[in-house]
């Protein structure tokens, strides 16, 4: 059976079937006009929110190659403005490498999955013919972080929409200017390519009270959290479907089989990524003793800068801190600032080309612990393979993010990669490899969705499958 012909048969059916669906789903009189403002940004939520539901009865009813050539122009679009994304993001927020950025916004652009990954299937047999397809949600109230503000959002615009779906989003308040400046020029590209304005939104001044209002709101079907455990706990209060990124603490290990210059190289680039503001960087590195030394001093010949242990202790002082409540929080001045930045604080001048510091630590030091984003690595010696694998799950907190190992070894690797049981894990290759687009293979997303379990969430994350069952009627034979 011909899946496409099988699609063209019943297309018409099931539009008019989620057009049924959705009429019945809105309250009476919950008609909502299209808004006068265009631009996707709103001083009020609710505003916000009425304006996207409106778009999306629209958007939904748009035939799949004419919201393809919207995504095909936000994709231009996001190219077009990546170098100005990238220094307003760094400007507004301090953080990270702007050259580093703008890799970022292109490989957004490019790598993100679309309409393709949204197939159709069918069946046909003695009962008749059976399709299935993806159907919207609706509305997703969506909420991003101040690490990557405009790769989020376009990545999440995309994969939400590609299904029908539209969006309102709570965008970090320390990255707003650089969200509401990238809302309006996709809002525009949205329009001029042909689909609804404010199919996707946002509040100008986002606060919790915003995000409240969004997670509690009845006819917003689906949260998508990015963001911190305050964000993701309101998230599941609201007793809706949600898929939420949250917080991962990578480790590394490095075994005596492996390759120690590349593992060196590989892991400098990986966590000094942006200054490791990534949620897949590396943050902790576990190395067996009898190659520790070598390894130390591969990193230092790859061009990293190695801390002693008074430098560390001082860091450390700095950069961490405790709460009333004895939970320790990381100094936000230290969060993806160059290396220089943290070397000036334990008393080094450096150069602003160099992009990671890193020295020994035992396995209680908080640098091990604590997703810190910033460009200090702390390395741990272990042992043998299997301290390192069970230090390794220990510090990554069961977060089941990303791991990454340094080995010739099959059946270390095979115990490490069953062990910390995570959405990623990168066998001699950076973190940048394990999700995928322009440093690895398969596809890309900046949602990795661990507590929730889609992982790295494409299209499908956000639609719905329906089924069409045609009881015994068009059969090919």
């Amino acid at each position: 059976m011909d899946d496409k012909l099988v699609s063209t048969i019943v297309e018409q059916v099931v539009a008019r079937l989620m057009a049924e669906e959705e009429d019945a789903a809105s309250p009476v009189g919950a008609a909502t006009p299209l808004s006068a403002n265009t631009s996707g940004v709103f001083e009020n939520i609710h505003d916000a929110i009425n304006a996207t539901l409106a778009a999306q009865k629209v958007w939904a009813d748009m035939k799949k190659r004419d919201r393809e050539k919207v995504i095909a122009a936000l994709r231009q679009a996001m190219h077009d403005n990546a170098e100005t994304f990238a220094r307003m993001a760094h400007e507004e927020t301090g953080m990270g490498r702007v050259e580093d950025k703008i890799a970022k916004h292109y490989n957004a652009a490019d790598a993100t999955p679309g309409i393709e990954d949204l197939e159709g299937q069918s069946w046909s047999g003695d009962f008749g013919l059976v399709y299935e397809d993806w159907a919207p949600y609706g509305v997703i109230a969506a909420v991003t972080p101040s690490t990557h503000p405009v790769p989020v959002l376009f990545n999440s615009i995309v994969i939400m929409i590609a299904g029908g779906n539209g969006a309102v989003f709570n965008v970090h308040p320390a990255a707003k200017k650089v969200s509401a400046y990238a809302m309006e020029i996709f809002n525009k590209i949205i329009v001029d390519a042909g689909g609804p304005a404010n199919i996707v939104s946002m509040v100008k001044e986002p606060t919790m009270e915003t995000i409240e209002t969004l997670f509690k709101h009845p006819q917003l079907p689906l949260i998508a959290a990015t963001g911190g455990p305050a964000v993701v706990e309101a998230a599941f209060r609201a007793g809706k479907k949600v898929i939420a990124a949250g917080p991962g603490n990578p480790p590394v290990l490095v075994d005596d089989t492996a390759d120690i210059k590349v593992a060196a190289e590989r892991i400098i680039e990986g966590a000094s990524f942006d200054n490791n503001i990534l949620c897949i960087a590396e943050k902790e590195v576990f190395v067996v003793d009898s190659v520790y030394d070598d390894f130390m001093n591969a990193m230092a010949a790859a061009g990293a800068v190695r801390l002693n242990e008074p430098q560390i202790q001082a860091l450390a002082a700095q950069a961490f801190g405790k709460r009333s409540d004895g939970r320790v929080v990381t100094n936000r001045d230290f969060i993806g600032k160059n290396a220089a930045v943290l070397a000036r604080a334990v008393g080094l001048s450096l150069s602003d080309d160099v992009r990671l510091l890193y020295g020994e630590a035992t396995f209680n030091c908080p640098f091990v612990h604590e997703e810190q984003m910033m460009p200090y690595l702390p390395v741990v010696r272990v042992r043998d393979a299997q301290q390192g694998i069970e230090l390794a799950v220990e510090a990554e907190h069961g977060y089941k993010h990303t791991a990454m190992i340094y080995s010739n070894n099959l059946d270390t690797i095979t115990a490490f990669n069953k062990a910390l049981d995570t959405d990623i894990v990168v066998v001699n290759g950076n973190s940048l490899a394990g999700n995928g687009g322009s440093a690895g293979e398969a596809y890309f997303s900046h949602t990795i969705a661990s507590p929730t379990g889609e992982g790295i969430c494409t299209p499908r994350n956000f639609a719905r499958i329906r089924r069409l069952a045609m009881y015994k009627s068009l059969q090919m034979f």
